[in-house]
């Protein structure tokens, strides 16, 4: 299996999981859990995933970059998630933009040459990511991060895992 193949495996699986625990949330307040004051909700989750895919294109490639008004004060780094469903729009437009934006990075991944895969990131990456592929592994890890925190909301709603 190629790095380019493997990458692409580790961002459909961990998004696949996700998927699965999204599913079982119904309504806007079950949405928006949290399972301490402050904690991340999973609406939060959904959308802080799609911006987050969103800052990895605009690393890799700008033109792709699509962020609606308001998002990065909502879901970007450093925002502060709120208990009230109201302070977001709704739950289908934000799980609208997170699988898109998934898309556009799975596509800018399938498009690039193995070698790409080892380049260095531009400036303003992270100090902690080295390569394109450092990036790519990175995103999925951050997603099962927060995944966790879906399952925890999950969880604390009286429902049982959805592994194990």
């Amino acid at each position: 299996m190629s790095l380019k193949q493997h990458l692409v495996k580790q961002l459909n699986l961990a998004r696949g999981f996700t998927e699965q625990l999204f599913q079982q949330f119904q309504s806007p307040q079950e949405w928006t859990t949290q399972v301490f004051p402050g904690a991340n909700h999973p609406l939060w989750v959904a959308g802080h995933l799609g911006f987050a895919d969103n800052y990895a294109l605009g690393l890799l490639a700008p033109e792709q970059v699509e962020e609606p008004d308001g998002y990065r004060e909502l879901f970007g780094m450093g925002s502060q998630p709120q208990g009230d469903p109201g302070a977001y729009p709704p739950v289908e437009e934000v799980l609208g933009f997170a699988r898109q934006r998934r898309q556009a990075l799975l596509e800018a991944l399938q498009g690039m040459e193995e070698e790409q895969l080892a380049q260095k990131l531009p400036e303003g990456a992270p100090e902690m990511l080295s390569t394109v592929a450092d990036l790519f592994a990175f995103i999925a890890w951050h997603e099962g991060l927060h995944t966790g925190q879906v399952s925890v909301a999950h969880r604390s709603l009286g429902r049982k895992p959805l592994v194990g």
